[in-house]
């Protein structure tokens, strides 16, 4: 059972950054894709980025050029560094990490606020 621990959500004003990570543990298979999605109350689960073991990325069109994501492999650690936040990136952000099996595997969500 493969175990993601969040942490980095906090509440923030607009224009400010915070930072997410989210360790996995527990796999006996290696780790494909690592990303992060947000959701709101009422709307569906949206993914924000994603990472792949090659280092190959994806964004929302919403977050990019302010967002950031990488991961570092030996330690299967993700990480979201996410700059000039606005206040409708406001969201419950869920790590999600697939593995070479294709099953996924979701983390326990990490508040993040913005707001002055």
């Amino acid at each position: 059972q493969v175990q993601l621990v969040e942490s980095g959500g906090g509440l923030v004003q607009p224009g400010g950054s915070l930072r997410l990570s989210c360790a996995a543990s527990g796999s006996s298979f290696s780790i494909y894709v690592m990303g992060w999605y947000r959701q709101v109350p009422g709307k569906q689960r949206e993914l924000v980025a994603s990472i792949t073991s090659g280092g190959s990325t994806k964004y929302a069109s919403s977050v990019k050029g302010r967002f950031a994501i990488s991961r570092d492999n030996a330690n299967n650690t993700v990480y979201l560094q996410m700059n000039s936040l606005k206040p409708e990136d406001t969201a419950l952000y869920y790590c999600n990490v697939m593995l070479s099996t294709a099953r996924a595997y979701w983390g326990q969500g990490t508040q993040v606020t913005v707001s002055s």
